[in-house]
């Protein structure tokens, strides 16, 4: 009984979550809704597609609150973390083709091996590294990005206003020390269905 309260708590604060102003922006983390160029409605529309699919996980596997992420750019789903078994890798890519709204999804979740504090902490270095060189480069907005570093890959989610944006993002990142893999996930402003005016 004690944890389906629990249970149904959480969820309810993962549904409702509170709501405030930081450079995290309003809807979720990294685009803030003053510098996103998705409409108002576009950026509700992913942030509770995305508070939608937090709470099927949750419901499925407490333990994916903390080893699952999840961002919707778009109607465009990218799920990283680390799982047990293949199995619950292709389970998550279900949920998530699931959820109404849905127009793609991207499943970068790794299979889960044994804790390696170095390899952790390298991991954190790198994503550091390359989110002060997207703070201090002009020519990026770097609150229209989000960074995972897994085992020397870089993954990045965002919207990149130009081409030339996502050039720079693309060549920061391959320009941090031992970086072995950069995936981009970055949409451009002119392939969002709908656009702030």
């Amino acid at each position: 009984m004690k944890n389906k309260i629990f249970l149904i708590s959480l969820i309810f604060l993962i549904l409702t979550g509170c709501v405030g102003i930081s450079s995290k922006g309003v809807f979720g983390t990294g685009v803030s809704v003053a510098f996103d160029p998705r409409s108002l409605g576009t950026q509700i529309d992913d942030s509770v597609m995305q508070k939608n699919l937090a709470a099927r996980l949750a419901l499925r596997d407490k333990s994916y609150i903390l080893t699952v992420s999840t961002k919707v750019l778009d109607g465009k789903i990218f799920v990283t973390g680390k799982v047990d078994d293949p199995e619950e890798k292709l389970q998550i890519t279900k949920l998530a083709w699931e959820i109404k709204g849905a127009r793609s999804v991207k499943n970068d979740i790794k299979i889960k091996e044994d804790f390696n504090f170095k390899q952790s902490a390298k991991d954190l270095l790198i994503t550091s590294q390359l989110r002060t060189a997207f703070i201090f480069n002009k020519k990026i907005k770097a609150t229209n990005y989000q960074i995972d570093t897994y085992k020397k890959k870089i993954f990045i989610y965002g919207i990149s206003l130009t081409t030339e944006e996502r050039k720079e993002v693309i060549n920061e990142a391959k320009e941090i020390l031992d970086v072995e893999d950069v995936i981009a996930s970055i949409v451009l402003v002119e392939d969002l269905r709908i656009q702030k005016n």
